[in-house]
């Protein structure tokens, strides 16, 4: 069973597949929430591990706020999965941070509203400390593989989630910025959060794609990627760094495979099992 996943954007199994890795079964798991999203079992090397993508199969089909992210996770936990990478494109709130660089964040702000934020609900459980918000764990594996790449890479970054679908207007970024965000985006939570409340390590790789609104005098131009708040030469740069996912993926799995875990992610419920509330099987946590 695959002990890795990769959540990514669209369509993200077909350049693994270009760069050598075998798919050997697809799979909508039905959970408690619902149908996950297809999961793509792949195999690289003779590693194992699953690839899952967010937004849809193909295009852009399904904006962040629709996606079953209680769904997704389950389905990867049901399969044996214990650590996640995340693969997300957000907006930069930094001026040190351009469009395509690498940011390994390193904590996050959520500033969003409606959705479901936890598998627990109506319950006395899932009361868990969130510092270190992303597994420490993973976040070194991914440093160490990415060391020597040609991306430029940042190794911490505060990340505000927010709801979406629509972008953010100028006033909220200035708030934002005096929050201390480094990025933007609208995928990072519940996931990371639903990650710990299953005793998941969960790591978040992300490329920044534009300067957010304001940041910078961009006219509004109809009809193009973000109605113009990226010039032609950053989108150049984002491509490049799009075109290097699958390879950064494929560098990452063979350290994370070889690496013993040293973090706490995989007793997060602990305090619960020692009282009592839930048992051994997470199956049984929800009912």
């Amino acid at each position: 069973m695959p002990e890795l996943a990769v959540i990514a954007r669209v369509g993200a199994h077909k350049p693994l597949q270009a760069q050598g890795a075998r798919e050997e079964k697809v799979i909508i798991q039905e959970t408690p929430f619902g149908p996950s999203a297809p999961l793509h079992f792949l195999r690289y090397q003779d590693i194992p591990f699953i690839i899952l993508s967010r937004h849809g199969e193909e295009k852009y089909s399904l904006a962040a706020p629709f996606v079953n992210d209680r769904a997704n996770v389950w389905a990867l936990k049901e399969w044996g999965v214990s650590r996640i990478l995340s693969w997300s494109a957000p907006g930069s709130l930094n001026p040190g941070i351009a469009p395509g660089d690498l940011v390994l964040v390193d904590d996050l702000i959520d500033e969003s509203r409606s959705g479901p934020g936890t598998f627990f609900e109506g319950k006395g459980i899932g009361v868990i400390r969130q510092n270190p918000t992303f597994c420490p764990d993973l976040r070194a594996t991914m440093a160490m593989a990415m060391d020597g790449h040609s991306t430029p890479l940042h190794h911490q970054g505060v990340y505000v989630s927010v709801e979406g679908p629509r972008l953010e207007t100028a006033a909220e970024i200035r708030k934002y910025r005096m929050f201390g965000g480094d990025l933007i985006g609208m995928n990072l939570a519940p996931e990371t959060f639903l990650a710990r409340e299953l005793e998941m390590c969960y790591g978040a790789m992300c490329y920044a794609v534009n300067f957010a609104e304001g940041m910078l005098d961009r006219p509004y131009q109809p009809g193009i990627l973000f109605e113009g708040l990226s010039t032609p030469e950053e989108i150049a740069r984002v491509k490049k760094v799009e075109e290097a996912f699958p390879d950064l993926i494929l560098s990452i799995l063979p350290m994370v495979e070889i690496h013993s875990p040293q973090c706490f992610c995989g007793e997060s419920m602990r305090r619960y099992k020692e009282r009592g509330d839930i048992g051994p099987d997470f199956h049984t946590w929800i009912k």
